[in-house]
Formats: C-alpha cells, structure tokens, sequence
C-alpha cells in the first residue's frame, strides 16, 4: 500500500491534471506500483468548487474517477471552500479526524487544519494555508479568502494537540516553515511569499515537533531541502509527484520516472 503526493492541482489551470492521470501515473510508476496506491494528498490550492467553474470540475472529476482511489487535499489559500466552511459536509473516513467532502465519486475531501491523521500506515499533522500574493486587485499580501489565515480557535486547538504528542512521520501543509522556505527559494521565489503569518507560524510548529519530512506546495517549484540541525527534509512539488510506501517499517520514496 502507498500514497501519492503531488502539488497545487488548482482545478486543472495549467496542466496540472496531466500530472496525476491514470496512463501518467502508470507511465510513471508501472503498474503495480499503480495498483498500490491507495490515496492521492494534493499539497494544497486544490482549486475545487470555483464559482462559475462547474464544467471544468466535471472533466477534472471525471478524469480522477479512472483511478480507484480517494482524493485528500491539505487547504491551500486558494480555496474556494475557504469561503463556504460551513455548508461543507464533515465525515467520517477512517483515518482519525474528520475531513470536509466535496465529491462523492471519485471521492475528494479536504483535511482539517490542526489535526492529525492516520493514513495508510503513517501518521501526519496536516497544517495547511498561506496568504496569496496574488490578489485580485494584483497587491501583495492581500487575502482572496478571510481564511486563508488560521482562526484562533484552530491555533489554540492545534497547540492544545502539540502539548500532548509532538512526534508524527510526517507534517502535510501549502506553504513551508518560513526559515526554510528562504533556503530553499531564495534563488527562484517572488519575495513577497517570505512575508506571510502563516509560514511563521510553521516555524513555531517546526520548532516543537519531530518528523520525518514535511510535504508542502503552494511555491510552483519542485525542490527537496534537507536541515541538517533539524535533521529532515522538506518536500516541495508541484508538476512532479512522489509515492510514499513502506518497506520492513521504513519509509520509501518513489520518484515519477525514477
């Protein structure tokens, strides 16, 4: 059993289905290791339910509905669901908290922020959220949804969490911790995403926990960044996709095509 890990899906704006298909993933991956997989987790900006967006949804949909397996995806910033929380179903999956539904078949949800989940074999704190650079009005550091930024009910929650487990395998979020995200962008990212509240508060969560590697999207790039103080590394994707699985209880990370 497996799970495969891909960036911003963002309804399919740039291509980004094609990454995550059926015959690419076979392509890729062969299919047995296909056959293994047994959730999808978009690291964010997922892009679902965009208003006036139903036929693209559909396709998208549709396309995801060849592969037999569920859709998780960690919040993003932008997310339409940001702005209709609480006419989204919550249910019961399995895998420890609830997850917010947005599609039946193929199934898609949304994790909570905050939480921690259980999934496949691994344990994973889902984060999630960053603040857009890319407003509708083109100003930087101006939200598109008012819960792009945690509320304070879920930092309290998500704090109350850390006082009694700081261990997990892995921490699933959009944006990264905001010390590492400068290492490990500073070459190629627009400035403007170091100056965001979310990020920093990845640095206090960064700071109290232990894990294996954290999972993040939201900067359009594919990089590994490895912390030797910290001893872990920090995947970022977006067009490339990894397939996490287990072998003799270690954790094993199979690269598209390689």
């Amino acid at each position: 059993m497996s799970i495969l890990f891909s960036g911003d899906f963002h309804a399919n704006v740039a291509g980004e289905l094609s990454c995550v298909t059926k015959k690419t993933l076979i392509s890729w991956y062969g299919q047995e290791q296909f056959d293994a997989i047994r959730y999808h987790i978009i690291l964010g900006d997922g892009g679902f339910l965009w208003h006036k967006n139903e036929k693209a949804d559909a396709y998208n949909f549709h396309v995801l509905s060849y592969r037999p397996f569920p859709v998780l995806c960690v919040i993003g910033n932008h997310e339409p669901m940001l702005g209709m929380l609480d006419d989204l179903e919550e249910v019961d999956i399995g895998i420890g908290e609830t997850v917010y539904k947005i599609h039946e078949q193929p199934f898609v949800a949304y994790l909570k922020r905050g939480k921690k989940y259980a999934i496949d074999g691994f344990t994973f704190l889902a984060l999630g959220g960053a603040l857009s650079v890319d407003s509708a009005y083109r100003t930087p550091n101006v939200s598109w949804w008012e819960n792009e930024y945690w509320s304070d009910w879920e930092k309290e929650e998500l704090f109350t969490l850390l006082k009694k487990e700081r261990s997990f395998d892995f921490v699933l979020s959009h944006t990264g911790p905001n010390s590492i995200n400068k290492k490990a962008h500073y070459k190629t990212a627009n400035t403007d995403k170091f100056f965001d509240k979310v990020a920093v508060l990845n640095d206090e969560v960064d700071d109290m926990i232990l894990c294996e590697q954290w999972w993040c999207g939201h900067w359009h790039n594919d990089i590994y960044y490895f912390d030797k103080y910290k001893n872990r590394g920090y995947q970022y994707l977006y067009y490339d996709t990894v397939v996490l699985s287990k072998s003799q209880g270690v954790a094993v990370y199979n690269y598209a095509g390689k």
